[in-house]
């Protein structure tokens, strides 16, 4: 079974070093056993004792190549007590080549260094110090022996002394180069951390963020892109990275012009689809001084609307007071002087028509007064999240209740595209069925009220039934959820719709023309868009597109 190599919290991995470590030795094993073989320095290698010097490289040698079999099978974290017995055994081992070969003075003591230095870089500073003080007391003991016992020079007592001042050096310097190499690799390390760490946040953040962004490179292909982008521009696919930016022919059409003259850029692009959306697009250099990269930000125009609304709502709510104040007291007076005079028994009867006719009109302007003062008022927007599949049955029970002819009237509910959205990820259907939307609940109700008694009052006047219906579900291109109010009716001409959210604008004598007016400022205050439409059986349909669920406010 084999072992991972822990990786050392140094810095370093001891397996790697060790396995290195094992080659050098192996080969430098392989070499003075070759060399003595053939006699390549006959008067060096094994000149005082031949023997010691064949066993000693021999065991040597066998040694090691076990060792690096061992570790080409089996890989494992080294311990301190491992990595010392392995230079322990090189010390050992290059001493009796050295003393078979005449002492320290041969030059084969110098090998030890190395074995020092890889002491220094593998173990712990106490036991580096340790195989460095074994290896001066072995080469102290080895130049003794021939000054006392074998009565040679003090040159090889010397050349010992040396050899063991220069294995203490050798221990200090590498323990000190090894200190700051893993300070250097830890800081290097921490800082990649921080790196990646920043980097993750970021790609988060640029993932989650409601602002589509696009990435061109100089040839103008798509090289990063978010979720909110595919959102925005209507795009199913899950990427469109290496696409070029000409298979959006509008979008390409906005940079080119960007690039002519960016003052003269239009910054609003349509997204035509099954709803249509319209989206801010803003273009802008990755690099100041760098025309070859592109950053592109999509913005839905809904919040943007949402925070217009609320100015032109704070506005409109001061000039409409005065003008309710100004209105309401000559209007009242005028209705209050028709009542009395309707009740004058010498009232001839071509004048009770025209009495009939100030009364009409003064509830009419009452009306409108009532309308612009319901919208100017308006409390501030509080959307909450709504589960429509029971929200929606309850509001058509409520609103029955609320009219005289409730049971009279037919108010069917359908659901579409919910089967087919709940597992595509897009968070509008959950794994329960909830299908959710963002809207304020009181808005909301006001909305579908007025649209059903206008979609009952059309179908009334077509079929003479109050039938209507609703439909909820899931929009597929945009993945947001939607509400249909669809009616018998005759429905809206075409001259007449590109009119129909104006203010005042009415196709009846009787109506004051703020109704689907309000209806539209509450959905653009809800980051919802309504729209008129006809459904493939020709109906005639309002469209509610609402916010995301997970849309911010």
């Amino acid at each position: 079974m084999s072992h991972a190599p822990l990786a050392s919290p140094q810095g370093y991995n001891p397996y790697d070093l060790l396995r290195i470590y094992t080659y050098y030795r192996t080969l430098l094993g392989s070499v003075l056993l070759l060399m003595f073989q053939i006699e390549f320095a006959p008067k060096i290698l094994g000149n005082d004792n031949p023997q010691l010097f064949f066993y000693s490289s021999i065991g040597y040698t066998a040694i090691n190549f076990m060792t690096l079999i061992v570790m080409w099978r089996v890989k494992y974290a080294p311990s301190q007590t491992k990595l010392f017995s392995s230079l322990l055994i090189d010390v050992i081992a290059i001493s009796l080549l050295m003393h078979a070969s005449g002492g320290a003075t041969s030059g084969l003591g110098y090998l030890l260094l190395i074995a020092i230095a890889a002491g220094g870089i593998m173990l712990r500073e106490r036991i580096s110090f340790f195989l460095a003080a074994i290896t001066t007391i072995v080469v102290i003991s080895e130049g003794a022996y021939r000054f006392i016992i074998l009565t040679q020079d003090n040159k090889a007592v010397f050349t010992s002394g040396t050899l063991s001042a220069l294995a203490f050096l050798t221990a200090l310097l590498f323990q000190h180069l090894t200190k700051k190499i893993r300070l250097s690799y830890a800081e290097a390390e921490s800082q990649a951390k921080q790196a990646a760490h920043l980097q993750k946040l970021a790609q988060l953040i640029v993932e989650r963020m409601r602002t589509g962004i696009l990435v061109l490179n100089n040839q103008l292909t798509i090289e990063l892109h978010n979720h909110a982008a595919l959102k925005l521009l209507g795009i199913n696919s899950d990427s469109v990275e290496n696409i070029p930016l000409s298979q959006f022919p509008d979008l390409y059409k906005k940079h080119q012009s960007w690039q002519r003259n960016s003052s003269d850029h239009s910054p609003f692009l349509k997204i035509e689809g099954e709803t249509s959306n319209e989206i801010k697009v803003n273009f802008a250099y990755l690099e100041a001084d760098k025309t070859n990269e592109v950053l592109i930000f999509l913005e839905d125009v809904r919040s943007l609307n949402q925070q217009a609304q609320q100015l032109k709502l704070a506005s409109l709510g001061r000039l409409t007071a005065s003008i309710a104040h100004e209105i309401r007291n000559p209007l009242g007076a005028i209705s209050h002087a028709s009542q009395l005079l309707a009740e004058s028994p010498q009232l001839p009867q071509s004048d009770v028509r025209l009495l009939d006719i100030i009364n009409n009109h003064s509830t009419r302007v009452n009306q409108i007064i009532e309308n612009i003062l319901q919208l100017s008022r308006r409390r501030p927007t509080q959307t909450l999240p709504i589960n429509l599949r029971q929200w929606i049955p309850t509001f058509i029970n409520d609103y029955k209740a609320s009219k005289t002819n409730g049971p009279q009237l037919e108010i069917a509910l359908l659901e579409k595209n919910l089967r087919n959205n709940r597992n595509n990820g897009t968070g509008t259907v959950n794994s329960d069925g909830a299908l959710e939307a963002k809207f304020d609940t009181s808005q909301l109700t006001q909305v579908l009220s007025n649209l059903c008694d206008n979609g009952l009052r059309y179908s009334n006047k077509k079929t003479g039934r109050p039938d209507l219906r609703l439909e909820i579900g899931v929009d597929i291109s945009q993945h947001q959820p939607y509400i249909r109010v669809i009616d018998y009716g005759p429905g809206i001409s075409d001259e007449n719709i590109k009119h129909l959210f104006e203010p005042f604008f009415t196709t009846e004598n009787t109506g004051s023309g703020l109704g689907l007016y309000i209806c539209k400022e509450l959905c653009e205050a809800n980051q919802a868009i309504i729209s008129y439409k006809r459904t493939p059986q020709g109906e005639s349909c309002f469209h509610l597109q609402l916010a995301h669920p997970d849309k911010a406010s």
